[in-house]
C-alpha cells in the first residue's frame, strides 16, 4: 500500500526572486501606483471581490484589453445573470482580435506547436497563424457566415481547429466543437440545439495506435442538422479524402482564399463567442453561452496572475476539442505564450513537454494518481529544466499526488490544482506563484471570485466542510444558456438551492489561511447514518492499495431511506481481488474514514466508467443501481468507455 501523505503537509515555498518576479506582483504595484495598496495576496483577493467594478476595470486596463471601453458602467441590471446582470453594456470587441494582436512578440515567434502520437509535427508561428486565419475568414464569409451564426466543428485537436475557431469569432460567429470520440448520437444532441450554419469535420482520427474512419458518422450527423448550408472535410486521416456525398460539400482546402486581409467584427461585451457543453451524462446537455468580453478578461487574469504565464512560456494541456480546458488553452496565445496542441492518446506527455521545452504542463488528476502508480520517475527520465508549473483538474487530486509530483518530476515547480468547470470555462480556486503550498490544498480563491463554503443554513463557514458556492457574478458565467428564453434551465442549474447565489455542486473547505479543499461532488455524497463524506476522501484511501488501479464508490440510498454502500474496483494488472484484500480495505477504511462507511458489497470490474474528459460517472451509476433504465441514466456517446456499464446494474 503506497504511503498516506497528511493534507496540509508543506511541500512548497516561492523564492522572493519569485514572488518579485510574478505577474501577479506586477500587477498590485501598478495598483499601489493607482492608489490601490495591499499587503497580501488576501488583501488583494478581498479588494478584488468587494470593488468588483474597479477589480474589473482594472484588468481591462492594465492588460490593454483591445476594443472600446465606452463610457458606460461595468454592470448594470440585476445582481446576477439570471436577474438581468449585463457586464459593460457601452463596450465592443473582439475576442479573436486580442488572441491575435494583444500580446507582444515578435511575428515569428511561435505561436502553436502541433504535435500528433502519429508523429505529425508543425510550428506555425503568429504571422503565419494570422494569415491563415484571415484566408479562412474569408472563405467562412463567402459561404455566408456572419455576426450570430453557429460554425460547429467535429474535430481533433489539430491546428486547422484553432484556425477556424478564430476565423468564425473574427465574423462574430458563434462556435461549437465535439471531439470526434463522440458518438454521433452525442454530437447531434449538442449541435441539433444550437442550429449550426455551417460544419467542419475531419475523415478520421487516430488514437493508441488505431485508426478511426468517421465519414459514415459525419453523414448521419449532417443528415440530422437541417440548417447546415456547408459542410467542410478536412482530409487528416487520410490526405486523399474527398467530401462526395457531403451536403454542398467542400475540402478544407478549398477554404482558405489567398491574400485576404485579417479583419474584425466589433461585437457586444457580452456577444456569444461558442457554445460548450455539460457533460451530458443524463438528459440532453446544457448548451452553455459566454461572451467575447467576459472570455478575454477572464483567462487574461487566470492565466498571468494564478499561472504565471507570459511570453516565452510554453503552454500544454492534455485535452480534447470536446473540454473545456481546449477553450482555456488557446486562451494561452493572449498573454503571448505558445501552446502546445497534442492529438492522440496520452501515453507519455512527460515525454512530450521534454522534447518541446513546455514551462507549464496540465493534465487531468487521474494522470498523476496514474503516473504515481506506475512509479515513473519522469524527472530523471527527461530533462524537465523548463518545467515550472504543472496543472492539474477534472477531479480533486490527492495529497499523495501533490507530493508525488516534487519527489518524481521537480523539486522547483508548482502544482496547480484547479476547481471550475465549464460552466465558467475557468478555475476559480487554484494556484499563486506567491503563496505556500500545501498537499492536497488548493493554494488560494481566485481574484474577483467570491467563493465561500455554505452551510445547509446558507451561511458562509470557515474551516468546515459547505457547499461550493459564488455570491458574487464574474463576467465569465453564462451569458445564457441556448433556447433557453426564459432562463429557466440556467437558473434551475445554479441558482435553486440558494436564491442569488450560484451554487456550484461541490463540497468544499476554506482553511483559515484562505487555503481550500475540494471533497468531491456534493450530489455524489456518501451520507452514512448522518455522517456525510465526499467520494474524494473515500478513492483517496482506496487507491492508495498498489493491487487497485481505480474505484468507484456508489451509495444507493434515498431521502429518508439508508442504502447500500458500494465499492467497484478496477485491479492493476496481474493483481487479484481476496479475501485478505478485502479485509485490508475494511480495516483501512474503517480506520481513515468511519466505521460507517465500510462497504457493504466489493464488486471487481474492467474499467470505471467515465465521460471523455475523464470525470467518474458517480451520478448516472447511482441513478442506474435505483432503477433507471441505462440509457436514460447516462449519454453512453459522452462516455470513454460505455462498454462497463453493463457492469454497473442491479442484476451485476
Amino acid at each position: 500500500m503506497s504511503q498516506q501523505v497528511p493534507e496540509g503537509l508543506p511541500l512548497w515555498r516561492p523564492s522572493e526572486g519569485v514572488v518579485a518576479d510574478a505577474r501577479v506582483t506586477h500587477y498590485r504595484n501598478w495598483l499601489r501606483d493607482r492608489g490601490v495598496a495591499t499587503e497580501s495576496y488576501a488583501d488583494l483577493w478581498k479588494w478584488s471581490t468587494a470593488e468588483i467594478d474597479a477589480f474589473w476595470d482594472s484588468i481591462w486596463e492594465y492588460f490593454g484589453v483591445l476594443g472600446e471601453r465606452g463610457e458606460g458602467p461595468v454592470r448594470s441590471g440585476g445582481p446576477m445573470p439570471v436577474d438581468g446582470l449585463r457586464w459593460y453594456p457601452g463596450a465592443t470587441l473582439n475576442y479573436a482580435r486580442n488572441v491575435l494582436q494583444l500580446a507582444p512578440g515578435d511575428p515569428e515567434d511561435a505561436a502553436v506547436i502541433f504535435r500528433s502520437e502519429a508523429g505529425g509535427h508543425r510550428v506555425i508561428s503568429r504571422r503565419a497563424l494570422a494569415e491563415h486565419v484571415a484566408q479562412v475568414r474569408a472563405g467562412l464569409a463567402e459561404l455566408g457566415v456572419g455576426r450570430g451564426d453557429r460554425v460547429a466543428a467535429y474535430v481533433p485537436n489539430i491546428p486547422e481547429a484553432l484556425v477556424c475557431f478564430l476565423a468564425a469569432a473574427s465574423l462574430g460567429a458563434v462556435w461549437s466543437s465535439c471531439s470526434p470520440d463522440f458518438g454521433a448520437s452525442s454530437v447531434i444532441d449538442r449541435f441539433a440545439q444550437i442550429e449550426p450554419k455551417v460544419l467542419i469535420a475531419v475523415d478520421g482520427y487516430a488514437y493508441n495506435d488505431r485508426r478511426f474512419d468517421r465519414r459514415d458518422v459525419i453523414r448521419d450527423i449532417e443528415a440530422a442538422l437541417p440548417t447546415v448550408t456547408s459542410t467542410i472535410l478536412i482530409p487528416y486521416l487520410d490526405p486523399a479524402s474527398a467530401p462526395d456525398g457531403l451536403r454542398a460539400g467542400m475540402s478544407y482546402a478549398d477554404l482558405p482564399k489567398a491574400g485576404a486581409e485579417l479583419e474584425f467584427e466589433d461585437v457586444p461585451f457580452d456577444h456569444p463567442l461558442w457554445v460548450v457543453y455539460s457533460s451530458g451524462t443524463t438528459g440532453l446537455p446544457k448548451p452553455i453561452v459566454h461572451g467575447h468580453g467576459g472570455i478575454v478578461l477572464e483567462h487574461l487574469k487566470a492565466l498571468s496572475f494564478h499561472q504565471d504565464l507570459g511570453p516565452g512560456d510554453v503552454f500544454f494541456w492534455y485535452t480534447t476539442t470536446g473540454w473545456m480546458m481546449w477553450n482555456y488553452l488557446v486562451g494561452g496565445l493572449l498573454v503571448g505564450a505558445t501552446v502546445v496542441m497534442y492529438d492522440g492518446a496520452p501515453g507519455d506527455l512527460w515525454k512530450l513537454a521534454a522534447d518541446n521545452g513546455v514551462t507549464y504542463m496540465g493534465v487531468g488528476a487521474p494522470y498523476i494518481t496514474a503516473s504515481m502508480k506506475l512509479n515513473r520517475k519522469p524527472g530523471e527520465r527527461y530533462d524537465l529544466s523548463r518545467l515550472r508549473g504543472i496543472g492539474s483538474t477534472g477531479s480533486p487530486l490527492p495529497p499523495e499526488g501533490f507530493a508525488w509530483v516534487y519527489e518524481s518530476v521537480g523539486e522547483d515547480l508548482l502544482v496547480g490544482s484547479f476547481s471550475g468547470g465549464t460552466d465558467v470555462c475557468t478555475g476559480f480556486i487554484g494556484p499563486s506563484p506567491v503563496l505556500p503550498l500545501y498537499a492536497g490544498v488548493l493554494q488560494c480563491r481566485g481574484l474577483g471570485a467570491k467563493i465561500e463554503a455554505f452551510s445547509e443554513k446558507g451561511e458562509p463557514v470557515i474551516d468546515e466542510v459547505g457547499e461550493l458556492v459564488l455570491t458574487e457574478p464574474m463576467p465569465c458565467m453564462p451569458v445564457f444558456f441556448w433556447n433557453d428564453e426564459d432562463g429557466h434551465r440556467y437558473r434551475e442549474s445554479y441558482f435553486d438551492m440558494f436564491p442569488g447565489v450560484w451554487r456550484h455542486g461541490d463540497w468544499l473547505k476554506v482553511r483559515p489561511d484562505g487555503g481550500c479543499v475540494i471533497y468531491g461532488r456534493s450530489d455524489s455524497t456518501l451520507n452514512r447514518g448522518g455522517i456525510r463524506m465526499g467520494t474524494a476522501d473515500f478513492y483517496r484511501v482506496v487507491e492508495a492499495f498498489d493491487e487497485i488501479a481505480d474505484s468507484l464508490v456508489i451509495d444507493t440510498g434515498r431521502l429518508g431511506q439508508e442504502g447500500r454502500l458500494l465499492l467497484y474496483v478496477q485491479m492493476a494488472e496481474g493483481q487479484e481481488f481476496t479475501d485478505e484484500l478485502a479485509a485490508r480495505l475494511k480495516r483501512e477504511i474503517r480506520s481513515a474514514l468511519s466505521p460507517r462507511h465500510v462497504p457493504d458489497e466489493f464488486h471487481v470490474v474492467p474499467g470505471v466508467p467515465r465521460t471523455l474528459s475523464g470525470k467518474k460517472l458517480e451520478v448516472p451509476v447511482r441513478k442506474i443501481l435505483q432503477g433507471t433504465p441505462v440509457e436514460q441514466a447516462a449519454n453512453v456517446g459522452a462516455m470513454a468507455n460505455p462498454e462497463v456499464l453493463k457492469y454497473y446494474t442491479q442484476d451485476s
